[in-house]
């Protein structure tokens, strides 16, 4: 078996944070969030790397992230297009947001040829979860009648910001380790010591157990994965084009779930005890980069990074 590859999803532009945000130093010497991704990546045992971005960013991208990470491992790269539907499928008028972390793995069809771990290009991971993710997806049997993935799974408490909301797949997983399904809510905040969510814009909340394990988009994958989300995209584009064409999103936890609850896959989760470090607000950036200053003269990180 070839040996796991890295998917970085870097095609959003941070609408909440005002800018590109996955281009944006927090180190000392111009490192960004995704430097220290790649860095516990590579030490755990990847040695390719795709990232997946926007057509519209890759020259930004390159000259701050792509050429460095050239020097150290195999790099290759997916563009997610919002024209990249099904056949008989168009862009609704006024439609610019991508179609969601689903479609945005589906652009790396081409390219995946070996188990591979998702992550987010502007969420700090830590290198315990790079490590277990990389032994798991190492040891995978072969793809069978059921899907074999795995996810490293963080405490919702260590997830928050304190400055908004955010976006997580709340899971709930059995007495064996492995996830039974996973809900994703695209507005969850810290309230005290607790937090709450809402499904219509704040007119009503619920409570949600700040020790839920969340997924925090660090899931490992077989290219089996790819067929599936492609069998499935047409019924979420039916459904996303009546209801809400300019903004509907076909996201990768919903594809899991429906996965697991049709029996057609089974997800190992590792639980990580680290704490989330990203920026999803502007207000965040100064607390990440003091973590991440905290980290380097702790001696978990060279300084500079890339020596």
């Amino acid at each position: 078996m070839k040996k796991p590859v890295l998917v970085v999803m870097a095609a959003g532009m941070g609408s909440r944070y005002g800018g590109l945000k996955q281009i944006d130093p927090v180190g000392r010497h111009g490192e960004v969030i995704v430097d220290y991704s790649i860095y516990d990546a590579l030490r755990a045992g990847f040695e390719r790397i795709i990232f997946v971005i926007k057509k519209e960013i890759e020259e930004d991208f390159y000259e701050v992230i792509g050429r460095r990470m050239e020097k150290h491992a195999e790099v290759s790269y997916a563009f997610q297009r919002l024209d990249d539907l099904p056949d008989g499928y168009a862009v609704p008028d006024g439609r610019v947001k991508p179609w969601g972390t689903a479609q945005a793995i589906y652009s790396i069809r081409e390219l995946a040829d070996a188990p591979f771990a998702v992550i987010n290009a502007d969420d700090y991971y830590g290198p315990q979860a790079f490590q277990l993710i990389y032994d798991y997806l190492s040891a995978l049997p072969e793809e069978g009648n059921v899907l074999p993935f795995c996810m490293v799974g963080y405490r919702l408490k260590n997830t928050l910001t304190e400055y908004g909301h955010v976006a997580r797949g709340v899971c709930a997983v059995n007495a064996d380790g492995y996830l039974t399904e996973v809900v994703e809510h695209t507005h969850i905040e810290k309230v005290g010591e607790g937090a709450r969510f809402t499904e219509d814009g704040g007119k009503t909340w619920s409570e949600v157990d700040p020790d839920s394990v969340v997924s925090m988009n660090l899931w490992g994958f077989t290219p089996g994965l790819l067929e599936e989300i492609g069998v499935r995209f047409p019924a979420f584009l039916d459904k996303a084009l009546e209801t809400d064409p300019l903004k509907g999103e076909y996201q990768l936890p919903t594809v899991v779930n429906a996965l697991l609850q049709e029996g057609k896959a089974e997800v190992k989760v590792l639980t990580s005890p680290d704490k989330w470090c990203g920026v999803t607000y502007k207000e965040d950036k100064p607390a990440v980069m003091e973590a991440i200053a905290e980290k380097h003269r702790s001696g978990l990180y060279p300084e500079p990074l890339w020596k």
